[in-house]
Formats: C-alpha cells, sequence, structure tokens
C-alpha cells in the first residue's frame, strides 16, 4: 500500500523545531475475504426447452465435459459417509463446499446445474444397488444437491431487474442432453441422438432424483411459481405425443397478457388453468357417475351411461397422454395417480364385460360389469379430497404410508402362505383352503379366534402350535412392525413438510406444462381429435396442420378462452395497460397466492392499519431518515453477541473498557487541538462490522485452522490486531501528553536530563505539534 501522510504528521525536512513522524502503513488494508465473480447473462437470445442443439446461445456449453468433471471432483472431495447436518456444518461449508461452488460457478455456464442433478441421479442410482444405505455415494448425492442449491441461489443474487427470473428460468427449463457436445466416437459408441424428445430441463432431473433440498430453495420456488402462474411460458419436451404440432415453438419467455392475442389457445396448457380444468372435469365424471350407478339397468344401455361412458373414456385418455407427456417416474410422483391408474383399470374392465355381455347377450356379464364398475366408488371420492387438499399434510403422508403399508402385507402374505400349506396337508383336505385363509385373517386383525378353536381337528399337538405361532407373528410380531414404519414414515414427513409440499407443487407444475396438442382439447372432444387429426397428419403438411389444431381449438374452446384473456388481464395482472404492475398489484397478487380470509383480504377487521403500513414503500425521504446511523443502532448488535458468548464475558469485558478509553482519548485529542468533538451520524464500514466482535478472533482461528485456503485470513487478521494495539498505545501517550505528564514519560524525562540530555526537548516536540493548521485532525 505504501505511504500515506494522516492529518497532524509531519514528512519531509520540515522547520529545525518540528518533529519528524512518518508511520510505516500495515498490509491489512486489503479486503479480509476476496470479492467473488458475478456473471449477469444475456437473455436477448431465445433459449428453448423442447431442444438443444437448435439453439445459438447454449449449443456450445461443455455438458459432457462438465458431468465427468464434476463426478471426478465429487468423489475426490467425499470418501466417507456424512449425514446432511455434517455436510452443513460450518467447517465443511468453508473447506469443501465453497471452493467447489466458486470453482463451478466461475465457468459461467448455466448448465452446470442439470449437470449436478444428473451426477445425484446417477450416485443414487449406484446406491441402489448397495445393501448399506448409509453409503458414500448418498453423501455425494447430497453434496451435488446442496451445491446446485448454492449456485443457483447465486445466479439469482447476481441478476437483478426484469432479467432476473428470466435467468433462473434458462437454468432450471433449458432443454441439455447428457451428451452434449460429446466426441463423436463417444456419440457413435452409444448410438446418441439430438432428437427434441432427448432433451432434459434441469427441474425434471431434480423430480426424478427427488432433489427436495433444491426444489424447495427460494430460487427454484420463484421459477416453479412463475411457470404455475403462466408468468414464464415455453413449450416443454416430452417423451411421446399422440398430437404432435411442433411446427411452431414457444422459446422461454415472459408472458405478458396485453401483447398476446385475445384467444391464445396456449393458455389453455398453463399449469394453474389445466389444474381447475381438470378439477371441473373429475367433477363431471363423478356427477355422471353417482348418477349413473343410482339408476344401473343391466338389461339395457341408458342415456346416462352412454355419457358416462364416452366422457370417462376421454378422461381415461386424458390420464394415458399425460402419462406418455414425462414417463412414468414423474406421473407417479403425484399424489393421486395410484387412484387415477386403479379407476382407469376398474373402467376397462367394466368396458370389457359390458361388451362382451351385449355381444354374446350374457345377461351375467352385464350385471358383473355393473358390480365391477361399482368398485371404483372408494377411488374416485377420496380422489376429490386428494385434489382439493393436495397441500395438507395428512394427504402428504398417506401416499407413503400406503406404500409401506401395501410392502408389509406383500411380506406377511408370503410369509403365511407357508402355514396355509401346513394346515392344508395337516387337514388332509378336510377344510378349503378358503375356510383356512377365512379364520387366518380373522386371527389378523383380532376380529374373531375360530381358527384356534379347530385347529385341533387338523391335529392334536401340531395343529393348535401353528395357529398359536401364527397368532403371536401376524397379530402381535408383523402388527407391531407395520404400525412402527408407519409411525417413523409419519413423523419423517412430518418434520421436512415444507420441503414436501414444494416437492408436490414442483410434480404438479411440470406435469402441468403440457406439450401435447391433444390437451387442447376437453374429454370427451379429445377423442373426436384423435379420430379425426392423427390421420389427418399424414395428409397434411405441418404449416397447414398447425392452421387446423388452432383454429379448431379456438372454435371448441371460445367461450373458455375469452374468460381466460378476461381474467388474466382484470384480475391476475391488473394495472395499467401496456405498463409494469404497480405495488398495489403485487400486493393483490400476494393476497390471492397466500390465500387470506374473506375478512382480512376486504379488511372487515379492526387491525387492518397493521398489515396495510407494509403494503406501500416508504419514500426516500423517511429512507434517508430511517438509514442514518447512531451510537446507539452501531452498538447494538455487538452488545447481543458479546452477552449471547457466555464463555468470553471477561474477553467482552475488557473490549468495552479498551473501547471506552479510546472514546475519551479521541475526544480529549480532539478538544485540545481545537476541533470539534466526534459526533452525529457516521456511516458503519468494514472494520466497524468485524474489529469490536469480542471473542470473534478466537471463533474464527478455531473455525478456519484446518483449512489451508484461509490461512492468508488468519495473517490478515492478526496484522489488524496489531495495527490497532499500536494505535491505541500512541493515543494513549497522547492523551498523557496532553492532560500532563504521566508517571512513565516523567520518568523516561527524569533519565534523560541524567544522562545530561536537554529536558526541554519533549515539551518542544508538544509545541510543534500543537502548532498544526486548526483545519487539521489532530491524528497521527
Amino acid at each position: 500500500m505504501g505511504d500515506r501522510r494522516r492529518p497532524g504528521a509531519t514528512t519531509g525536512a520540515g522547520s529545525a523545531a518540528g518533529v519528524h513522524i512518518q508511520i510505516q502503513e500495515p498490509p491489512e488494508r486489503r479486503p479480509l475475504l476476496p470479492h467473488r465473480a458475478t456473471f449477469p447473462h444475456r437473455t436477448d437470445e431465445q433459449v428453448f426447452s423442447c431442444f438443444s442443439y437448435n439453439t445459438s446461445t447454449h449449443k456450445h456449453l461443455p455438458v459432457y465435459n462438465n458431468i465427468h468433471r464434476i463426478r471426478r471432483d465429487i468423489i475426490s472431495v467425499v470418501e466417507d459417509y456424512l449425514s446432511l447436518d455434517q455436510l452443513r456444518d460450518v467447517r465443511i461449508n468453508i473447506s469443501v463446499i465453497r471452493p467447489l461452488v466458486d470453482k463451478l460457478y466461475e465457468q459461467d455456464d448455466i448448465s452446470i446445474v442439470y449437470c449436478l442433478l444428473v451426477n445425484r441421479a446417477q450416485f443414487l442410482n449406484e446406491q441402489k444397488h448397495l445393501s448399506n444405505r448409509q453409503n458414500v455415494n448418498s453423501t455425494r448425492a447430497m453434496l451435488c444437491e446442496l451445491i446446485a442449491t448454492r449456485i443457483l441461489r447465486r445466479f439469482n443474487e447476481d441478476n437483478d431487474g426484469p432479467d432476473n427470473l428470466l435467468v433462473l428460468a434458462h437454468i432450471l427449463i433449458a432443454g441439455f442432453e447428457p451428451f452434449q457436445n460429446a466426441p463423436e466416437e463417444i456419440r457413435r459408441e452409444v448410438q446418441a441422438s439430438t432428437a427434441w424428445h432427448k432433451t432434459l430441463p434441469a427441474l425434471e432431473v431434480a423430480i426424478l432424483s427427488e432433489a427436495r433440498i433444491f426444489l424447495a430453495s427460494t430460487s427454484c420456488q420463484k421459477v416453479v411459481d412463475a411457470i404455475y402462474d403462466g408468468r414464464v411460458i415455453y413449450t416443454p419436451s416430452s417423451y411421446m405425443d399422440l398430437i404432435a404440432d411442433r411446427y411452431k415453438q414457444r422459446p422461454i419467455s415472459l408472458y405478458n397478457p396485453r401483447e398476446a392475442p385475445l384467444l391464445n389457445q396456449y393458455r389453455l396448457l398453463v399449469p394453474r388453468t389445466r389444474n381447475y380444468l381438470e378439477i371441473m372435469q373429475f367433477f363431471i365424471l363423478l356427477a355422471l357417475y353417482v348418477v349413473f350407478m343410482a339408476e344401473r339397468d343391466p338389461t339395457q344401455f341408458s342415456k346416462l351411461e352412454i355419457c358416462f361412458t364416452v366422457y370417462a373414456m376421454g378422461w381415461v385418455l386424458d390420464q394415458f397422454a399425460t402419462l406418455l407427456e414425462h414417463g412414468w417416474h414423474v406421473y407417479a410422483q403425484n399424489l393421486w395417480s395410484f387412484l387415477d391408474v386403479g379407476f382407469a383399470f376398474i373402467y376397462w374392465i367394466y368396458v370389457f364385460l359390458r361388451i362382451y355381455g351385449w355381444k354374446t347377450g350374457n345377461a351375467e356379464a352385464d350385471q358383473q360389469a355393473l358390480d365391477v364398475l361399482a368398485m371404483g366408488a372408494p377411488v374416485l371420492v377420496p380422489r376429490l379430497a386428494f385434489n382439493l387438499l393436495s397441500d395438507n399434510i395428512v394427504f402428504l403422508c398417506l401416499r407413503s404410508m400406503m406404500s409401506d403399508f401395501a410392502l408389509v402385507t406383500a411380506l406377511a402374505i408370503w410369509c403365511f402362505f407357508g402355514f396355509l400349506l401346513s394346515l392344508m396337508w395337516l387337514g388332509n383336505d378336510a377344510y378349503s383352503p378358503f375356510v383356512i385363509s377365512k379364520w387366518m385373517i380373522y386371527i389378523w386383525f383380532g376380529l374373531d379366534g375360530s381358527g384356534i378353536h379347530h385347529s385341533i381337528e387338523f391335529h392334536k399337538i401340531l395343529g393348535p402350535a401353528l395357529m398359536v405361532a401364527f397368532a403371536f407373528l401376524g397379530n402381535t410380531l408383523f402388527l407391531t412392525i407395520l404400525v412402527s414404519m408407519l409411525s417413523t414414515t409419519f413423523g419423517t414427513i412430518v418434520t421436512n413438510a415444507p420441503a414436501e409440499i414444494q416437492f408436490r407443487r414442483a410434480v404438479l407444475t411440470l406435469e402441468g406444462v403440457k406439450g401435447d396438442a391433444i390437451f387442447a382439447y376437453q374429454p370427451p372432444f379429445n377423442l373426436i381429435a384423435i379420430f379425426i387429426l392423427v390421420p389427418l397428419k399424414f395428409l397434411a403438411s405441418p404449416r397447414w396442420f398447425h392452421k387446423i389444431h388452432v383454429a379448431s381449438v379456438r372454435l371448441l374452446n371460445l367461450p373458455l378462452l375469452l374468460f381466460i384473456a378476461v381474467a388474466e388481464r382484470r384480475a391476475l395482472w391488473p394495472g395499467t395497460p401496456g405498463g409494469p404492475p404497480t405495488q398495489l398489484t403485487s400486493f393483490v397478487k400476494a393476497q390471492k397466492k397466500s390465500g387470506l380470509h374473506f375478512w382480512e383480504r376486504w379488511r372487515i377487521t379492526s387491525h387492518s392499519d397493521i398489515s396495510t403500513v407494509f403494503e406501500v414503500p416508504p419514500p426516500e425521504s423517511v429512507l434517508e431518515q430511517i438509514t442514518t446511523d447512531d451510537d446507539l443502532t452501531r452498538h447494538l448488535i455487538r452488545r447481543q453477541f458479546a452477552r449471547g458468548n457466555s464463555h468470553i464475558d471477561s474477553v467482552a469485558s475488557e473490549a468495552r473498557k479498551q473501547a471506552a478509553q479510546t472514546a475519551a482519548a479521541t475526544t480529549a485529542v480532539a478538544t485540545a487541538a481545537g476541533g470539534a468533538a466526534p459526533g452525529g451520524p457516521k456511516p458503519l464500514s468494514r472494520r466497524d462490522s468485524i474489529a469490536p466482535f469480542p471473542g470473534l478472533r478466537a471463533e474464527l482461528q478455531e473455525v478456519l485452522s484446518e483449512s489451508d485456503e484461509m490461512s492468508n485470513i488468519t495473517a490478515r487478521l492478526e496484522a489488524l490486531e496489531e495495527s490497532t494495539q499500536r494505535i491505541e498505545e500512541l493515543l494513549e501517550r497522547l492523551v498523557g501528553v496532553k492532560q500532563g505528564k504521566s508517571p512513565r514519560i516523567e520518568q523516561e524525562d527524569d533519565g534523560v536530563s541524567e544522562a545530561g540530555s536537554p529536558s526541554g526537548s519533549r515539551k518542544e516536540s508538544v509545541a510543534v505539534s500543537s502548532e498544526h493548521d486548526p483545519g487539521e485532525s489532530p491524528w497521527i
């Protein structure tokens, strides 16, 4: 840094009576932590989610190399198993996670998040083949998720303004494929293609790998909410399309309803709109089902049965297209997917039996068809509750608990099948397998002891022994295991309830973004679209097929499209036409999103001012007043920090005494020099925010001592302490001179006089120091 002249110090030759003081500036003025690089991104070029190589923006990104580079780094860093809490420790954060985040973020590559999540999925896949669940691969997978979360947060922080949401959307829903920019020999070996259905966005990979921490982060939820509301629009990639219309691809962009056409058929594919439409479709399906089953007649086909059959077929077709859109793994993550699959299975059995009975004239088959369809009531009625209360913790737990229950029940049936065979052979076919199974089920649920009563009829000794052993194993052991498993599952989900809710919301959002043209047709019109548009696809050109498809969608959904356009312009995006949303607009959207009660929404309460004061931001004049710093505000956090650390109370007390002495010395020197005492507002600095914390030096040394990369910080802190100590000693000497000589200075003067030196030299030095310019500060 070199030498710097302070006010009150004299450099150079000076006068004969003056004293020349030159202070060497210590090297601690460098920043303690280097500034991390920031990378604002361009958003003026088109980015697509359905394909990657056709884009001019991201086709150069080395996705293949990044995947293997990240895998090498993660494997070299993590060699032992660590839990999630251990990975979040401060030492691991400073020595492992932060260097990796800095290294990967400085590449300025938006595919890094995708590559990290792909590695997480691979580590989890490798973990499945190992018997030990708590192995090193699970730690590596968690580390990939944490690093991806940190990098996404940095992109969110470094890109402000209106482009912030668009940059995050590019990272999460831009389409990449693992072999992008791989060597040609590798692509030929694995027969990799660059078709649109081969690309996957990072958001879908996160759902496949169940990265709940990543999906629950603020940055990720910002994009998920924007996609769900329709503020971010794009054409998604899909595994298979029933009616493929890829003539016009929509890039990832922000939607402005006032610039869009009035009849915008793409708004039918927005996740929020799709959710409302699906609830309405299910209400119609349930109503037709209840009305038809109330007056069912197996001897004839009534109008209600025909309406129900046709509409239910269109609804099942919609579910089948949803399954093909993103695959079974994403579809199965939905809360009510098992209910939809169950009803579809029941429906097709009903249709097969009904057609068979009609063709053969078999009345028994017709009756069996209606009996099978009656089994759909336990599936359809709870499904409505899943739709309306999808964020309820009970329904979130019910899905996982049902899978555990099915697993334990299957294992119990498998094990108890041996008891059934033994009882059948012991009884010499005296009782049918059905009767024996009935007795065993009664014992399993603790309903009846008939099996134990009849056990002596199988064998006097072995029969009762088998039945009692089965009662102990079934009613005691297996039920206890089942209850324990369900309790553990429930407790785990309740502990991580916010992350679980955000995960299910992300699944619902991704599943709601549709790329297949069949979703623009509501049941049962999707059946007509299948029979007409699929053959037309092979006869018309892509341009004319797109025109026919758009015209038919707008004609069939004309009232619905008009209602959506008015709702989005009037309610969802209110404000000035063509202008940005106002503060009131943001508050209205926040209210609608948070689901406030009727009384709070319309402010029919005496406490409305409590929330109203925060609705509109304060003006600049108020901000200037409240940001003015004073002594109380400047030292408040420090005192709280000192009080919170009881093990360093003595150090804190000594630090407060030194601070008081330093402040008194500063005031005394300023008063003696004829200047004003320091006062008024003082802006906070980096030294103010770090140096006065008592005990912080020891805490940082303990945390950073094991990290080689942080050794420079320790040296700078030591230099900072030494310079602070020199300044304090110099101030003490000045205060002692101004107030009259201190005992130490008098002893020094006496010693100089005894040695024959002139005793007035120090007085002369002080006099010269006092003859400085009144406008200068007395600091040296």
